[in-house]
């Protein structure tokens, strides 16, 4: 099998590298950190299909990035899911999420003040990759309970089943690699 997996994104060329997440299926690991023209494109192609919205939120760490940019270039807000809590944040909501690319139960938090700036607006959920849909399940919880109306689900690609899912938008399909 090959060691990478060629495809474009945004009009990028990309080979993303071929992972083992079990004895019997890889994943193409696509990681957007540090590739600023795929975060700026990417971000402008999901601008451009994704509904209007008040507020972006995205769950840390890897889909920072094109949040960050799809606020640039957007409505101007955005908020972070943490992975932990910081001494910083007061009376935080939280939930539990299983990622397939973390190996244990993890909990995301949202502190007060993030939540207030979802209270009553259209949130948009971001992420680089959506796969199980584990990790935008726990978004979703977390606008919900912060009072956010949820009016968008995207990501730059849809792995496996996620790509046939009509409630999410998204820039290309990436296949799994069974083995």
């Amino acid at each position: 099998m090959e060691k990478a997996y060629k495809m474009t994104i945004a009009g990028c060329e990309r080979e993303l590298p071929l992972c083992e997440v079990t004895e019997h299926l890889d994943i193409a690991a696509f990681n957007m950190f540090g590739d600023v023209e795929i975060t700026v494109k990417s971000a402008k192609a999901l601008l451009d299909i994704c509904p209007e919205h008040d507020v972006i939120i995205t769950a840390e760490a890897k889909g920072i990035p094109l949040c960050y940019e799809m606020a640039r270039q957007g409505c101007g807000v955005y908020v972070i899911a943490r992975k932990s809590v910081k001494v910083y944040m007061e009376n935080p909501i939280s939930i539990e999420v299983k990622s397939i690319t973390t190996s244990a139960v993890q909990k995301l938090y949202l502190a007060e003040d993030k939540a207030h700036l979802i209270d009553g607006k259209r949130v948009l959920l971001v992420d680089d990759v959506i796969s199980t849909g584990e990790s935008l399940a726990a978004l979703e919880e977390i606008v919900k309970r912060a009072g956010g109306i949820i009016v968008g689900k995207a990501a730059v690609l849809a792995e496996g089943d996620a790509s046939t899912r009509s409630d999410i938008f998204f820039l290309e399909p990436l296949p799994v690699f069974p083995k």
